[in-house]
């Protein structure tokens, strides 16, 4: 990560108004949007928004071709560009041969993509933004920082500032106001202007239709009143069919602002006569910049159905500490370190793409069933093919793919932090690693780590068997939720074995990039896990049962390695994360609570991988309710609490502030103790309590239980 955006980042953080105002905006998004979907399936909703888009990114070419046909068929010129300054000519060409000296635009993205204003000012024209946003923007000479709200890090009384520039007026911040003097200001402009320049929602192929989609009734007026009209739209606004517009437009307003229909939808087909009766001339310039060639790549295809309602930017939990100036280029957020990668080069997302912190929320809403985090990781993957790891990293790994090596490190460990180690905890570290108990303490290793206690304790003889992966914080750190997760098990007659061999799940290296390491991991854990004849393989630990279910065969497949992928297949059918199994033992009556407990209040916390992965969020609430636990639910119960495995570590400045929120949801609940089924979250929580000298307890769900059965 470059000296420079260190600093943004720094900078970002201490501007406290900016994160503020995102950190608002995103709690009540979050809320609105679940109004807004009220009587939506949201599910069978963008399932059909991803066949509409997934099938025309398949068929780009000839959707272009078609729509070519059409538009030109209703009196449109339409231009196929394949680069920025195939665009850039064509405009300047089309201003040029018709004197323009006045351009007015309506928002998009794709003219900021390829800086187009620059251009145009450059040789002589005149160019205003028209959407109240970016004209403000283009007045302070700033980007936007966000796709669909472009001026939401600006204050009012910035903008205040900016208008009373322009105006050469003291203007207050009165917001009615400032909007009347920018409705003045722009009028004048919109009569004035020789040509308009919109983008597009959707571009229908079957009936070489525009669609826009606006709040402000800017766009009708930049489409209506300058004789010239071009619309530059990338190739992934391309439709097949008109009918495919209805779940574009259901889920864009409510996804973008949590409207129900925003003010104006404006369907464009072909030229139409101008006010003054002579004939419009429509210039339609259908984009590439790499589309085509992100639409014959197997796994970035899928971003090009992207309806950019901006939905993954409000929900993020770093987008809304550091905003799109930071975590972002031209487009913002996790889909936009995507789309910079390919519009821009992959160089240009190195560093934004490491501030996605894995949580999944963006996924969770996103209307075209996009895999943000997984794409990102594919981004890690390419980087650290065409880079190569750091040193520092690779020695790191080196040591993780050695298990004796990295095993024999940890129990150093437990013997050298003794001048630092108290009561459980680090509290302080020295010098340079100062940084890392800032915000909270780290848990001090263990005396004994799990694989050396899990055989003094006495096991039933059972008929089931179940290996259980302990992971290394379960193993090192935590084996006390170990050994709970073993004696329940054996109370529903399962025995346990601890397979000696396992080792990390390789979740550092695969979320690093470094999928060669994580495939090592797998094969190492896949060998271990199946040397003996289980009917389960039981985790407490959320990311190590992702890496067991899921993230070895994509990591085998990635990298074209088929000969492990059936036996990993047979280790995932085998594989449970530790609550959804015992919620069915319970259910199946081989496990029973102690009748008539009332252990009092508890608050849960839902671990990203836990709910957005695994789906498993609500076996944890079932066991603890069937316990006698009365649950208050925080406020943001699933949002991250900034763990995110090692980017607590790389980026300590990101996680403090994502984990203080967390602390204040846990401690307005006013319940004792937190429950947890991840020990990541639980080294997280539990350390921020620690260091704000709360009396707040947290436990895996685990530890919470097994004192409640029969």
């Amino acid at each position: 990560m470059t000296t420079a955006f260190k600093d943004s980042i720094k900078s970002a953080l201490e501007n406290n108004n900016l994160s503020a105002a995102l950190g608002r905006f995103s709690e009540a998004y979050k809320v609105a949007r679940v109004k807004a979907y009220q009587g939506i399936d949201f599910e069978a909703l963008r399932e059909s928004i991803a066949e509409v888009k997934s099938y025309a990114a398949a068929h780009q070419n000839e959707l272009a071709e078609e729509f070519a046909r059409n538009a030109e068929a209703h009196g449109a010129k339409v231009f196929r560009a394949n680069s920025p300054q195939a665009v850039t000519d064509y405009i300047l060409n089309v201003c040029r041969e018709n004197g323009v000296k006045a351009v007015v635009k309506s928002k998009s993205m794709a003219t900021e993509e390829i800086h187009l204003n620059a251009s145009l000012q450059k040789d002589g024209i005149e160019v205003t933004e028209t959407d109240l946003g970016e004209w403000i923007l283009q007045l302070a000479g700033q980007r936007p920082s966000h796709m669909v709200m472009p001026a939401i890090h600006l204050r009012k009384e910035e903008v205040a500032d900016i208008f009373s520039k322009e105006v050469e007026e003291r203007l207050s911040a009165d917001i009615p106001r400032l909007v009347k003097v920018a409705r003045e200001e722009l009028r004048e402009k919109f009569l004035n202007a020789d040509l308009g320049i919109t983008g597009a929602n959707i571009a229908v192929a079957e009936t070489g239709s525009i669609v826009l989609v606006t709040n402000e009734g800017n766009a009708r007026l930049v489409t209506t009143l300058p004789k010239i009209h071009v619309a530059l739209i990338g190739l992934e606004k391309l439709v097949a069919k008109f009918e495919e517009i209805v779940p574009i437009l259901t889920a864009l307003p409510r996804s973008a602002t949590n409207q129900l229909m925003t003010s104006y939808v404006s369907t464009i087909t072909g030229a139409v006569p101008n006010l003054d009766g002579s004939p419009k001339h429509l210039h339609i310039i259908l984009m590439d910049n790499r589309r085509t060639e992100m639409s014959n790549d197997p796994k970035f295809k899928q971003a090009l159905q992207c309806i950019r309602c901006a939905s993954c930017l409000n929900v993020c939990p770093v987008f809304r500490l550091v905003g799109g100036h930071v975590f972002g280029k031209v487009y913002t957020g996790g889909i936009g370190t995507i789309l910079t990668a390919w519009f821009d080069a992959l160089k240009q997302s190195d560093d934004i793409q490491s501030l996605c912190i894995q949580c999944g929320n963006c996924s969770e809403v996103c209307p075209s069933k996009i895999d943000i985090p997984g794409l990102i990781l594919e981004l890690r993957r390419r980087l650290a093919v065409e880079q190569g790891q750091p040193l520092v990293q690779k020695a790191i790994f080196a040591v993780v793919n050695n298990r004796r090596a990295f095993h024999s490190l940890l129990r150093a460990a437990s013997l050298g932090q003794a001048p630092f180690a108290r009561d459980g905890f680090i509290r302080h570290l020295p010098f340079f690693l100062s940084d890392l108990t800032n915000s909270r303490s780290l848990p001090a290793v263990a005396e004994r780590p799990l694989r050396d206690t899990i055989t003094k304790i006495e096991q039933p003889k059972c008929k089931e068997k179940a290996a259980f992966y302990a992971g290394c914080l379960v193993d090192f750190v935590y084996p006390e939720m170990g050994s709970a997760v073993v004696k329940i098990l054996n109370k529903a007659g399962i025995a346990v074995v601890f397979p000696d061999k396992q080792t990390c799940c390789g979740a550092p290296a695969r979320y690093s990039g470094a999928y060669e390491v994580a495939a090592q991991n797998a094969l190492d854990n896949i060998d271990a896990l199946l040397e003996e004849d289980v009917q389960y393989v039981v985790s407490a630990c959320p990311t190590c049962t992702v890496a067991l279910k899921e993230e070895f065969i994509h990591t085998f497949e990635s990298l074209g390695q088929t000969e492990p992928i059936e036996r990993a297949r047979l280790l995932a059918s085998k594989t449970f994360d530790f609550s959804s199994l015992v919620n069915k033992l319970v259910h199946d009556g081989r496990l029973r609570f102690k009748p008539d407990q009332h252990p009092g209040k508890v608050t849960y916390h839902d671990s990203c991988h836990l709910k957005r992965t695994l789906h498993a969020d609500q076996p944890p609430r079932e066991l603890l309710t069937k316990a006698g636990y009365e649950i208050t639910e925080m406020f943001e119960n699933d949002m991250c609490c900034g763990m995110g495995g090692s980017y607590s570590i790389k980026l300590p400045e990101i996680s403090a502030p994502i984990l203080k929120r967390k602390l204040t949801n846990i401690k307005a609940t006013g319940a004792p103790m937190v429950a947890v089924d991840c020990p990541g979250c639980v080294m997280q929580i539990r350390g921020g309590l620690d260091k704000d000298g709360s009396s707040v307890k947290v436990e895996h769900t685990a530890q919470r239980i097994l004192e409640m059965l029969e």
